[in-house]
């Protein structure tokens, strides 16, 4: 079971302007684990809400909070903001 944390988020993951859309909290997981550039305070915050609103400890809205914390401390862009400066 996935569980969906509200409208999907895109990012631009890369400076050729590669997105990644994600759209449950499972997603979000194996991306702060697998596949996060940075090791920062940022995402470790994110691991931490994403992994207790999957146990349903916190808010989905927490989590999703924190992700998109931890993108912005990792460079990525959300793609609408990339749609508008290009």
């Amino acid at each position: 079971m996935e569980i969906h944390w509200g409208s999907p988020l895109s990012l631009v993951i890369s400076p050729e302007g590669d997105v990644q859309t994600f759209s449950t909290l499972e997603q979000a997981a194996w991306w702060l684990r697998r596949k996060w550039p940075v090791q920062d305070d940022a995402r470790l915050c994110a691991v931490k809400q994403v992994e207790a609103a999957m146990d349903c400890l916190v808010p989905v809205g927490s989590a999703r909070r924190a992700f998109i914390q931890a993108a912005r401390s990792a460079g990525f862009l959300p793609e609408t903001l990339m749609s508008t400066t290009h």
